[in-house]
């Protein structure tokens, strides 16, 4: 018989205690917290760290920065102890690596796709990095590189053979089940896609799309381990 196995969920940009179980009521493998005073997720180390006690062992805990430097990096590792570390700025293979020596923790790189040639840059960040993220391009303007609310076109992933990713950019509860279905990633990563406002959580949103999600689980047939 065949068998299905949904990807892993990464809700991203969480702030609160309520949103936190909500995800993980939900049996979302994955939390994440915004270190980016530009962002309208950032939260503070302080109330940072409060929150990943509060997630316990319950699941992975990642902190999204954007070219972070050695300081910081430090502060995140000793005081809120994630899982990993994202890198979503312009960081090199060589600052990928460093980041994940220095630190001792899980790295994953994000890297923003428009087109089929961005997918060109994964081989060189696949060595250094634990995971790759794959987001869509900020739109012109935006002074944030991720949580815009916008996708690329998901069909340059179908025949994708340069190994695992997760997928982001501009999922929500509507599109998810075309999103798992034409780009067959390992595991989605959510962020504005479960918000009523930018970095504020949507209790119900959170809810439909794990509705959706466990809804395209039955209607597909098989999909390849990653």
């Amino acid at each position: 018989m065949s068998s299905y196995t949904r990807p892993f969920v990464k809700i991203c940009g969480l702030s609160t205690e309520a949103a936190i179980d909500a995800v993980l009521s939900r049996g979302g493998e994955e939390v994440g917290f915004v270190s980016f005073a530009r962002s309208p997720r950032h939260v503070p180390i302080e109330a940072m760290a409060r929150l990943r006690r509060h997630v316990g062992e319950r699941a992975r805990v990642t902190i999204v920065t954007v070219d972070p430097d050695d300081a910081l990096l430090a502060r995140l590792a000793a005081e809120v102890r994630p899982d990993t570390i994202q890198l979503h700025g312009g960081e090199s293979p060589e600052r990928v690596g460093e980041v994940a020596v220095r630190t001792g923790l899980d790295t994953m790189k994000a890297l923003s796709i428009a087109g089929p040639d961005d997918l060109a840059r994964v081989a060189a960040y696949r060595p250094v990095a634990g995971r790759i993220l794959l987001d869509a391009k900020a739109p012109k303007g935006s002074a944030i590189p991720g949580g815009n609310g916008v996708s690329f076109d998901w069909s340059i992933l179908a025949a994708w053979t340069g190994g695992p990713f997760v997928l982001s950019g501009g999922i929500n509860p509507d599109n998810v089940a075309d999103a798992v279905r034409v780009a067959r990633p390992a595991g989605i990563d959510i962020s504005s896609g479960v918000e009523s406002a930018p970095g504020v959580k949507d209790i119900s949103r959170i809810h439909r799309l794990f509705d959706a999600l466990d809804a395209a689980t039955l209607l597909e047939p098989e999909r390849q381990a990653s």
